[in-house]
């Protein structure tokens, strides 16, 4: 289930200026700040709803013909699914960059899964994406069904 709320502009600028800063989105800001008080799993299930949900929402972006969100979302369902997981399996937060790539590389040394790297890979693209809006349609559509490949792949290793 998501919510939509309203919040002053200020407030929201703000917020989109730290979550820039830490190389994630608002939504996941605020997960991730909500989420301190919660357990692991708890955690964990945050994140894999919103990891579909960003799917979902690719998709209607996609329709619309908005690469450049589409390809965010992609990404971001990706991320937030590799959060997921850490959180389920290690208990462990994931916060960076750096730190997804060490998960994702650790899952394909565990599980000799090498597709793993090229799906994060294309996620990874999917975020460069957003910004520079080079991927055609084409792409960005191929993009969204390897993601949710991922994500089901990195479901089966939950517990």
């Amino acid at each position: 289930m998501s919510v939509s709320i309203k919040l002053p502009r200020a407030l929201v600028e703000r917020l989109r200026k730290i979550s820039e800063a830490h190389g994630v989105s608002i939504v996941e800001l605020i997960i991730d700040k909500l989420s301190e008080e919660m357990d692991p799993e708890g955690r964990a299930e945050a994140y894999w709803e919103m990891a579909e949900e960003y799917l979902r929402e690719a998709g209607e972006e996609l329709y619309r013909g908005d690469l450049k969100q589409a390809s965010e979302k992609i990404w971001g369902a990706a991320a937030l699914a590799v959060k997921a997981l850490a959180y389920e399996r290690e208990g462990e937060r994931l916060s960076s960059h750096g730190e997804l790539w060490g998960y994702i590389d650790k899952l394909v040394r565990e599980t000799g899964d090498e597709e793993l790297g090229d799906l994060w890979r294309t996620a990874t693209a999917m975020h460069t994406n957003f910004y520079e809006g080079w991927a055609p349609k084409g792409e960005v559509e191929r993009s969204l069904k390897r993601i949710e490949r991922f994500i089901q792949k990195l479901r089966k290793l939950g517990l």
